[in-house]
């Protein structure tokens, strides 16, 4: 799926960035392939499901190495055969748009 939100470029943020509204996360959240957001709207989330533990291995480390360039970085849980890639703004304790950017741009590394 490819985005307008693919091309951006996550941006530092301070506690003073306001947090995305529900209408603004819904719009964004449209705009992604099958990611969810958490019931307190803090937080998007997508398990990616892989054969087995090495290709979950590999997806993570790429998913690393992309966080690092975007200076955005989620939190991952991985497992045999998954890796569960959450995303929220540490600053603001909430949802920016960096965690849409680089969820659009995780999509793409799967689609490689």
């Amino acid at each position: 799926m490819n985005n307008l939100l693919s091309k951006g470029k996550c941006e530092p943020c301070s506690g003073n960035t306001p947090k995305l509204n529900f209408k603004e996360i819904s719009k964004y959240l449209s705009q992604l392939n099958e990611w969810s957001v958490n019931d307190n709207q803090e937080m998007i989330f997508k398990k990616f499901k892989f054969s087995n533990f090495n290709k979950a291995l590999k997806f993570t480390n790429q998913v690393g190495e992309l966080a690092d360039k975007e200076g955005h970085h989620p939190d991952i849980s991985i497992g045999w055969g998954y890796s569960l890639i959450m995303l929220h703004t540490h600053a603001i304790k909430g949802l920016s748009i960096n965690d849409f950017i680089l969820a659009s741009k995780i999509d793409q590394l799967n689609e490689i």
